[in-house]
């Protein structure tokens, strides 16, 4: 399977996922190829981009969770992949209606009030249930209910799927004004209610929840309805494509591959809360700027991804170079007399030498790693073995493995890595005794902080700076 990109994605301002820093690898290994359903060996998918569905990065990588699905189901099927950028779902349907595009995908909903295939138009099963939810800026009033919002103003996204369940509270509350805005994402609503320029909105409860760090002043106010599935849409006439996604959508379902997708996308948004992410913003502005040539230039030295970096060094340290733990963990990075001495620094208090060591030492840990690991599971099983050791994250994959859990992935290591604290669980175990479940929120924080610092810092391309001494 091959995969061609058409129409790369520009915009002013995106949330960019952890996964495509550097990651662009997806899931477990696919079933062996079938047959491709017709003559033609290309699948054409439109796919609305923003941060919860598909991205492209600066080196070119691409991640999301209907770019994943997308590759997963082509490489199922033999077929080579065609991902066209749309830049809005009204323009995604017209693809398809036109013939330009097999599958329309990416922030579309099943409609709930009537039956969803329609001459023009059909709809798989959905793959993942998400609640549209009114947000407001919080710096503002905070309504209750749509009784508090007459006369005021409420944008959508044209096209997602949500007139079904808005069309009750159009009909009950017809003060209320609506405004359709033809955006590729939903970030661009919310970013004008953060801004003041937009009163409300309503996007899904999974795009609320992934801007919450980035868009401080922005929460959700209620639920507007019940939950909706999210869907991919096909033209009336391509039945048997439609089909063949619905046994994909299944068999993935049922083999775990689809929960891990989405634990992978959506498993972590909530971990760092809403004051700790506004103490992160200001010392983003206030800190990190005597600190970023550092950063920049281990990533030239290791390949691991400066801001990435940088969220590990605010996790351990909040980026105080003279930071010392009762155990004597000490710097940037949190460094151990042990891992100072393997990475041959002298002075951990000093924050080049520190935040350089650290990048090598994570770098070592994913090298360690089975090359069977694919990235981003394998980042975040170096970084759960930064704050654990390797050893201890190896008796986990251990007793994953005996618990018919895959090893290899970050998703069902979760669930094993806090075992390790039960001496019923760890007495097996090689290395004994261990605080999992501290690795876990270690990583899904350090992941949280590595969101934010996606969207607010720009990507570093190997020019390397002169950093004061």
């Amino acid at each position: 399977m091959s995969i061609r990109l058409v129409r790369p994605v520009e915009s002013k301002r995106l949330i960019v996922w952890s996964a495509i820093a550097s990651l662009a690898a997806c899931g477990p290994e696919p079933s062996p190829p079938l047959p491709p359903q017709k003559s033609t060996h290309v699948l054409t998918i439109a796919i609305r981009p923003g941060p919860t569905t598909w991205l492209v990065n600066g080196d070119g990588a691409a991640a999301g969770l209907d770019r994943d699905l997308a590759v997963l189901f082509a490489r199922e099927r033999g077929l080579t992949l065609k991902i066209v950028a749309a830049d809005n779902p009204i323009q995604m349907l017209a693809d398809v209606a036109a013939g330009e595009a097999s599958v329309a995908a990416g922030g579309l909903y099943r409609p709930v009030a009537a039956p969803a295939d329609t001459a023009s138009f059909l709809y798989t099963t959905g793959y993942y249930a998400v609640e549209p939810v009114l947000v407001y800026n919080n710096e503002g009033f905070r309504p209750d209910s749509w009784a508090d919002l007459a006369g005021e103003t409420v944008g959508i996204v044209d096209g997602v799927g949500f007139e079904s369940v808005l069309a009750k509270v159009r009909a009950e509350h017809p003060d209320v004004q609506w405004r359709p805005l033809a955006l590729p994402a939903a970030e661009g609503l919310i970013e004008q209610v953060s801004e003041g320029t937009l009163g409300y909105a309503v996007v899904g409860s999974n795009e609320a929840a992934v801007a919450r760090n980035v868009f401080l002043n922005v929460d959700a106010a209620f639920a507007v309805g019940p939950k909706q599935d999210l869907a991919w849409v096909l033209s009336g006439s391509q039945g048997a494509l439609r089909d063949a996604i619905d046994a994909f959508f299944d068999r993935i379902r049922k083999d775990g591959t689809l929960q891990r997708l989405i634990d992978r996308y959506f498993g972590y948004a909530q971990r760092v809360e809403r004051i700790d992410a506004g103490i992160f913003q200001e010392r983003i502005r206030s800190v990190l700027p005597a600190y970023t040539g550092l950063f920049q230039q281990a990533q030239q030295e290791t390949g691991i991804e400066w801001r990435l970096i940088a969220a590990i060094a605010y996790q351990e340290s909040h980026w105080n170079p003279g930071a010392t733990s009762e155990t004597n963990v000490r710097g940037m990075m949190m460094l151990t007399e042990d891992t100072a001495r393997r990475m041959r620094i002298v002075d951990r208090l000093d924050p080049r030498q520190s935040i350089l060591a650290g990048a090598r030492y994570l770098a070592d840990l994913k090298h360690a790693l089975p090359e069977r690991i694919h990235e981003p599971d394998r980042t975040w099983l170096a970084l759960a073995a930064f704050n654990i050791g390797i050893g201890h994250l190896e008796d986990a994959r251990v007793l994953a493995a005996k618990r018919k859990l895959n090893p290899d992935s970050w998703s069902d290591l979760k669930k094993t890595l806090p075992l390790l604290a039960q001496p019923d669980a760890a007495d097996g175990t090689k290395y004994g005794l261990a605080r999992g479940g501290g690795a876990v929120v270690f990583v899904e924080t350090v992941r949280a902080y590595y969101d934010v610092l996606l969207a607010l810092q720009a990507p570093y391309y190997g020019i390397r700076l002169k950093v004061a001494q």
